[in-house]
């Protein structure tokens, strides 16, 4: 059995996916799925259980030696969510237990990071954990992320016990299918697919920056697909352990990005900036871009897939098609 955690959610459920795909057999999802379409992300897929989190580890205990690998990409992954004792609880205490129990059971686990850990950027964003004493992640759902990377380095450091194999990967902006539950938090390319299909005009924050044009704001858009695949290639490669950043290496703008989405659908291009909220000023990222060396040093070969091509496929395969789901 292989044991993936937010199963249901946008990476989570990609992951699950791509596990079918190469041939994984008695996976076992655990989500909550609520009332909302968030079980359409799973729907296709052949489980061989669905565990609600709270049942976790008694459903864990249950089934020590029958367990292959756990890929833990449940979270509270909202930026603003505000309710910093349950990001905690959810983000940090539920991981350390998962790393606990895949150490006294000697089980792999590959962790969700993320790049919100780096905050506003201004100490670089190298993966090195010799520098995370280092980042000012700017929001709970970072700095929960952070916390728990930080207990992990320093317990491999000092030698306790800990699963034979472990991978934390920081996750920079993943866009693809299955992501349309999140509402607010969905990618930029999700949520004006239906404008720039259309023709019609798409909104984007003005820069409050006179280094940054209008647009001109960059991150590091990195396709779930080669996320999926860096996780798929972790599986294959047990003697590989560490925090890895996953992202394309190269930053790309919005505007970049509304640009390709527009070239999908046919049609030109059609951008309107505006304010940004006061509220968000203060903690926006105007740049983002993954160093990827140590993962490629690690062995990771595979090429990332290009802003203009990843945009091309998620349209083609989803976005533009009756049924949109993985």
């Amino acid at each position: 059995m292989l044991l993936v955690t937010g199963a249901a959610g946008f990476i989570g459920s990609n992951v699950l996916a791509g596990l079918e795909a190469a041939g994984y057999a008695d996976l076992v999802a655990c989500d909550r799925l609520r009332r909302g379409d968030k079980w359409r992300n799973i729907a296709k897929r052949a489980l061989a259980d669905l565990v609600a989190p709270e049942r976790l580890f008694d459903w864990l205990d249950g089934r020590a030696g029958h367990i292959e690998a756990v890929v833990h990409m449940g979270a509270i992954s909202a930026t603003t969510e505000t309710d910093a004792d349950l990001i905690v609880e959810t983000n940090f205490r539920l991981s350390l237990g998962l790393w606990d129990w895949c150490a006294a059971a000697q089980v792999p686990l590959i962790y969700a990071s993320s790049a919100a850990t780096y905050g506003d950027g201004s100490n670089g964003f190298d993966d090195d954990p010799a520098r995370l004493a280092t980042l000012r992640p700017l929001n709970a759902y970072g700095w929960s992320k952070h916390l728990f990377d930080r207990r992990v380095t320093a317990l491999v450091a000092r030698g306790a016990a800990r699963p034979p194999q472990w991978a934390g990967l920081k996750f920079f902006n993943v866009f693809g299918a299955n992501e349309y539950h999140k509402g607010d938090m969905q990618s930029v390319l999700a949520k004006n697919a239906a404008r720039a299909a259309a023709g019609e005009t798409v909104r984007l924050f003005r820069s409050h920056r006179p280094d940054y044009h209008d647009g001109g704001q960059t991150r590091d858009f990195v396709y779930v697909d080669d996320c999926v695949a860096v996780v798929l290639w972790l599986l294959e490669q047990r003697g590989v352990s560490g925090l890895f950043n996953v992202g394309t290496g190269q930053g790309r703008t919005f505007r970049d990005l509304i640009h390709a989405l527009f070239a999908a659908y046919g049609h030109a291009p059609a951008i309107e900036y505006i304010d940004m909220p006061g509220s968000l000023r203060a903690k926006y990222q105007y740049f983002t871009e993954a160093r990827i060396d140590r993962l490629r040093a690690a062995g990771f070969t595979r090429p990332v897939t290009r802003l203009e091509t990843a945009v091309a496929d998620y349209v083609r395969r989803y976005l533009a098609t009756e049924d949109p789901y993985r």
